[in-house]
């Protein structure tokens, strides 16, 4: 008897420990499950950002724990079980981190180490990448993993390029847009588009500016890196307390060894987001396209700001380029004048582009405290136009002086007439008030540089004339002649800039109502804004009245 339950103690043991490493097992198999991941509360996002990738057929543990022998198998079957016992008893860590190593991706049917040996091309963003020149790196201490760019989680994406990684460590510690030289090179990562791009009503190529003429990616991508990537130390306390580890803070080398290369520690874990491409409109430092209605040669009340603590320019040279700014970008509407930007603007050029003459000659410990004062320079019109343009900048600065200085001069002799006048009341004050416009659009283009925008001060030159000339005929007085002025007539396009490069405008003979007209003939005699509205570059549609104007020399 005693035998017989002897050996069926012995059977229902066996059988109770077959169940227990049965249920061992089960629970160890069941624990490397994504849906056992999925079963714990904080882990609702990366199993949502995992269901959502590219690799949502693979098991978690197929990447986050790296192929192995049979020892690491039963190690890794331990460690999930142990997250049972940690989920069962709440004492799991509420910021989960699982660590992907390399060798997880690169395994046979995976992402083998074949595909290192290949540039990779990103036809979207036109950025290409070569995984082997970032995988090898060592000597400068910041050797990297798989996840250092692949993120684990980016924007509710699992595994996938975080290319703000790539900014920081391509631009933080670079210089200023001005001198900005990425790490080597943005041609290095970027590839320079073959086909031409129109900005405005302008063909551009990136070929010839960049290859033929030396144009640097910063002289026209203007605050394409943006924040200073740093690693404040207070983010250390995050995850260490003891003195020992904050004291270790400067050694930047032996963190990013220990930090990235041996536990994959995600880049901003530790370090501020840097940012890379276009600025918003909205950017502070992209002020330069401003487009505003107000003016500082307007009626309008000055606007003052709040007093600040801070040093800020602004709130004694309220508007100081205001005017620059408005001419330039062709938003003068509070001076009655129509929407008209620069074809400069339109093609992106910012201010430095070309005011980047550093004045070089002034001593280095006068510029300590002075500063730098950027100054135009004709050699950025060579160096992106090419030699024919060398003098065009000084030939249209010394033109508009030349008829600035004739169109005052009238202004001078109306104002005078005026005051000796017998005019009264309405028409009076009408007349004044015609000629102040006639001021205020003067000094628009005097102050404002018209050179900014030659297109807006032909027409700001032309509406005073028309003023001061309407004002004369009331006055009855015969005020000086001034429409053969190129900047009044409209040929300054020809004389300023065409001719000296080479291109025919206008041509001997166009065709016109069904009749072939000499049309550099009535250019030469009468101007072109007679038949032609003179707007901005290669836009000079006709007259919606040009036949009445042909019939008050043409009866037929």
């Amino acid at each position: 008897m005693f035998r017989k339950l002897k050996h069926a103690g012995a059977f229902y043991i066996g059988i109770g420990a077959l169940v227990f490493l049965l249920s061992l097992g089960g629970i160890a198999h069941y624990s490397e499950s994504p849906g056992f991941c999925n079963s714990c509360h904080i882990m609702g996002p990366y199993f949502a950002a995992w269901k959502a990738s590219k690799h949502n057929k693979v098991a978690c543990v197929e990447c986050h724990y790296p192929p192995s022998g049979v020892q690491t198998i039963l190690w890794k079957k331990f460690q999930a079980s142990t997250q049972v016992v940690k989920y069962i008893t709440r004492t799991y860590s509420s910021k989960p981190f699982a660590e992907v190593e390399d060798a997880s991706c690169l395994r046979s049917g995976c992402h083998s180490e074949r595909l290192l040996d290949a540039w990779i091309v990103d036809k979207v963003k036109r950025i290409r990448f070569n995984h082997a020149s970032h995988l090898t790196r060592d000597g400068d201490g910041r050797q990297l993993r798989c996840v250092s760019c692949h993120s684990q989680v980016t924007l509710n994406k699992h595994i996938e390029v975080n290319f703000k990684t790539c900014y920081l460590c391509h631009f933080k510690g670079r210089a200023s847009d001005r001198d900005l030289k990425p790490l080597k090179g943005c041609l290095s990562c970027h590839e320079l588009p073959t086909q031409n791009f129109k900005l405005g009503d302008m063909t551009y190529n990136h070929r010839e500016f960049v290859t033929q003429r030396g144009v640097s990616c910063a002289d026209c991508h203007l605050n394409i890196a943006r924040g200073t990537g740093e690693a404040p130390k207070e983010r250390c306390l995050d995850c260490h307390n003891t003195r020992e580890k904050l004291e270790q803070y400067g050694g930047v080398a032996a963190l990013h060894k220990n930090h990235v290369a041996g536990h994959g520690i995600g880049c901003f874990r530790c370090h501020n987001e840097l940012n890379h491409g276009f600025a918003e409109s909205g950017d502070q430092e992209t002020r330069h396209i401003r487009k505003s209605a107000f003016s500082i040669f307007s009626n309008a009340s000055p606007r003052h700001r709040e007093p600040d603590a801070s040093i800020e320019c602004a709130n004694c040279h309220q508007d100081k380029h205001s005017g620059p700014t408005e001419m330039y970008i062709g938003q003068a509407r509070s001076l009655g004048l129509p929407e008209m930007p620069s074809p400069m603007h339109a093609a992106r050029v910012a201010c430095i582009g070309c005011h980047y003459d550093d004045g070089k000659t002034r001593k280095s410990l006068d510029r300590e405290f002075k500063g730098v004062n950027y100054k135009p320079s004709e050699q950025a019109c060579v160096k992106c136009h090419g030699p024919k343009f060398e003098g065009i900048w000084s030939g249209i600065k010394k033109q508009l002086e030349t008829d600035w200085a004739k169109l005052d001069g009238k202004l001078i002799e109306a104002r005078s007439i005026l005051e000796k006048s017998a005019l009264a009341g309405g028409e009076l004050v009408e007349t004044k008030t015609a000629l102040e416009k006639a001021a205020r659009l003067l000094r628009f283009v005097r102050d404002a540089h018209g050179e900014h925008n030659i297109y807006l001060a032909s027409k700001a030159l032309r509406a005073s004339d028309k003023l001061m000339s309407e004002a004369g005929e009331k006055l009855k007085a015969t005020l000086p002649d001034t429409s053969d002025l190129p900047l009044i007539s409209g040929r300054y396009c020809s004389t300023l800039c065409h001719d000296q490069v080479g291109v025919r405008v206008p041509p001997e003979t166009v065709k016109a109502f069904g009749k072939t007209m000499p049309h550099k003939m009535h250019a030469e005699l009468l101007g072109c804004v007679n038949c032609h509205d003179i707007g901005a570059h290669k836009r000079v549609p006709l007259l919606k009245n040009v036949k009445a104007k042909c019939r008050e020399c043409h009866a037929s």
